[in-house]
């Protein structure tokens, strides 16, 4: 897991707006930081851009989902990624408050899912259909689950309901949470290179699909009404009975940045990057070892124009 914080200084063109108007005020914007990658690289990116704006920033590590508390008290600032994947429940009851704003989509597209690597079709050829799961159920066996299969899923504080689609969907899984995003894609790295079957929660952005061929299963696609009402779906007792939700990855912020920062709520909104660009970043830092303040660097440097037209004109 990233931890810490490194202040970047770009040697960049003037800002597009008189300096004179930010910082509205200098205390320090709180941005908060997860337990994965991508989320530490985007947040990093946008405190860049704030910085370069004159703001001052600093960077908190948090509970992706327990963080919305400090977000509606002011202890904390800004989340730069809430996927709609796993997130949206608890950003829509936070949004309620209205101490919490909704500072818009990143451009980014999420899907998190049960996903295997394309070799494994030849033992069990009726995947992707959630349905021939069971069927294949010791081919996914561990020794600590057998005889039923092993779904390697993500860090408990990820959420995801995986636990609960299992049990709604008469599954015979067990659920097996990583104890980091790191560990989750070291032991899915180490089984594509045995050629050993193996299904695990892999998510986009990230470098895995891009490096690996695979599909994610198809489970009953998702509705709001699988996750709320109990009698929809092919389970009528239980809710989850369907796959995750796909979608956008949103920034929120605390509601009073709004008078406190404007400008640097209005760049945050503006923020725009794609599944490929970040994909591609978080395999520099998991794959070759590159230190994330340097993929940061780098990209800053190399797309100057992109993160300047976000920064609002006077």
């Amino acid at each position: 897991m990233l931890a810490g914080a490194t202040a970047i200084a770009l040697s960049a063109a003037p800002i597009s707006a008189d300096a004179a108007d930010y910082p509205e005020s200098d205390d320090p914007i709180r941005m908060t930081i997860h337990d994965w990658t991508g989320q530490y690289l985007t947040t990093h990116i946008m405190g860049s851009v704030l910085e370069e704006m004159g703001y001052n920033v600093e960077y908190v590590q948090a509970d992706y989902l327990a963080q919305f508390a400090g977000l509606e008290s002011g202890d904390l600032h800004v989340a730069m990624e809430i996927w709609e994947t796993t997130g949206k429940d608890a950003l829509q009851a936070s949004l309620k408050t209205g101490d919490t704003v909704d500072l818009g989509e990143t451009g980014m597209k999420a899907i998190e899912e049960w996903w295997y690597p394309s070799y494994v079709k030849e033992e069990c050829p009726g995947l992707p259909d959630w349905k021939a799961l069971n069927d294949c159920a010791e081919l996914f066996a561990a020794p600590e689950t057998h005889p039923k299969g092993r779904y390697l899923g993500g860090p408990v504080t990820w959420g995801g309901k995986d636990d609960e689609r299992v049990e709604a969907l008469g599954l015979d899984y067990e659920v097996v949470h990583a104890g980091t995003d790191a560990a989750l894609f070291a032991e899915l790295q180490s089984a594509i290179q045995r050629k050993e079957p193996i299904l695990a929660w892999v998510y986009t952005p990230h470098w895995a699909p891009i490096k690996f061929e695979g599909e994610w299963v198809e489970f009953p696609r998702y509705t709001k009404e699988c996750y709320e009402d109990p009698s929809w779906g092919v389970n009528p007792d239980m809710a989850y009975d369907c796959g995750k939700p796909r979608g956008w990855i949103k920034a929120v912020g605390w509601a009073g940045g709004e008078e406190k920062w404007p400008a640097a709520y209005q760049a945050i909104r503006n923020f725009e990057i794609t599944n490929q660009q970040m994909g591609e970043m978080i395999g520099k830092v998991d794959l070759d070892g590159m230190p994330p303040e340097t993929v940061i660097d780098q990209w800053m440097q190399a797309n100057k124009d992109t993160w300047q037209a976000w920064i609002p004109a006077e």
